[in-house]
């Protein structure tokens, strides 16, 4: 298969490492800045062609596109490739608003085109592990969900980061938003949420680097959840979940369940997450994974392992901590599309 890489950020480099280790061809990239371009094939060795435009990739024969560009420049991007039939695997978060992601997701279904978002947080493989153990270890009673990364101030220096106008936000939808979808597909949705949401004193940034919430999940279950960037020098996020007849905990790429019979069960091992002052300090494995998944889901003709529409789910509960954050009163998760900040 031939795919092109459109955005060439930060994270373009993952991509390029992930890619490398498949037996799909990166045919071309494409960012606005021809010098961007050049050089960011020569950084990393590349035969792919420089496309002039996202015109230029609709005319090739690719089989589908990777965009991963700030969320504020995808919209037409989304358009254009959706228009030409072209396959979407996208960066998180879909859009930088629950309406707008939901806009994105309904061109590419109007389509009739794939779109995939990159939560890689679900290919880790302990992740395949608890799922396989979730019959065993009963009805869900209580989560544990902490995020305490850390990012200097030379991080949201650069013009737009932490904006709502460029990102649609802070911690919880660049960062959270990982742990928080992993979350959601091992424990269901969550009904409401009240939440204290704020900006510390590390940071000059428009949105929030500090979010501390409770949660109350549809099936009965109750849970915590902190999430910063402001929790020097970093530290891997963690989900513990309770279960009636055992607590499993995942730790980036460790999981570890203990029994209420007294045993324990250890699976995979300790990694880097990008947790602390270098957000590229993990592993391109998952997104290979995901890459992978999404290319397979093409040939086979069936929905890749995080749709358009599935990842609507985290933006709605973020939408809810956010629109809590701001009140100050509990927030009905399902609500929170029409009442939330910024679009939410």
């Amino acid at each position: 298969m031939r795919v092109a890489l459109i955005g060439l950020g930060m994270v373009s480099g993952t991509y390029v490492d992930a890619l490398s280790k498949t037996d799909i061809t990166l045919a071309g990239v494409y960012s606005r800045d021809p010098a961007n371009r050049a050089t960011f094939l020569a950084k990393h060795e590349l035969a792919a062609q420089s496309y002039s435009s996202v015109g230029d990739i609709c005319l090739d024969n690719i089989d589908f596109a990777i965009l991963t560009t700030p969320p504020n420049a995808r919209a037409e991007i989304v358009g254009a490739l959706a228009a030409a039939g072209i396959p979407i695997l996208m960066e998180k978060p879909v859009e930088r608003t629950l309406a707008a992601g939901t806009a994105l997701v309904e061109t590419c279904e109007a389509a009739d085109v794939p779109l995939g978002i990159m939560l890689q947080h679900r290919a880790r493989p302990v992740v395949a592990d608890l799922r396989r153990l979730l019959p065993e270890l009963g009805v869900l009673r209580m989560a544990e969900v902490h995020v305490p990364w850390w990012r200097p101030q030379s991080y949201y220096d650069e013009p737009g980061r932490g904006s709502y106008g460029r990102d649609g936000g802070g911690v919880l939808i660049s960062q959270a938003i990982h742990t928080l979808d992993l979350m959601l597909s091992l424990t269901g949705p969550v009904s409401q949420v009240t939440a204290m949401v704020a900006t510390t004193g590390f940071h000059a940034m428009e949105s929030e680097d500090f979010v501390s919430a409770g949660l109350a999940f549809a099936n009965g279950a109750f849970g915590t959840l902190s999430a910063t960037t402001a929790s020097f020098p970093g530290r891997g996020e963690t989900i513990t979940l309770h279960f009636s007849r055992g607590s499993a905990r995942i730790d980036t790429g460790l999981l570890t369940i203990d029994w209420q019979d007294g045993r324990r069960d250890s699976f995979g091992a300790a990694g880097g997450s990008g947790s602390g002052a270098d957000p590229m300090a993990f592993t391109s494995d998952w997104h290979r994974a995901m890459i992978e998944d999404f290319a397979a889901s093409l040939r086979e003709n069936r929905p890749p392992l995080v749709t358009g529409r599935a990842a609507l789910d985290v933006h709605r509960l973020i939408a809810a901590l956010e629109l809590s954050g701001r009140t100050g009163a509990r927030a009905e998760v399902r609500h929170a599309i029409q009442a939330g900040r910024h679009g939410y």
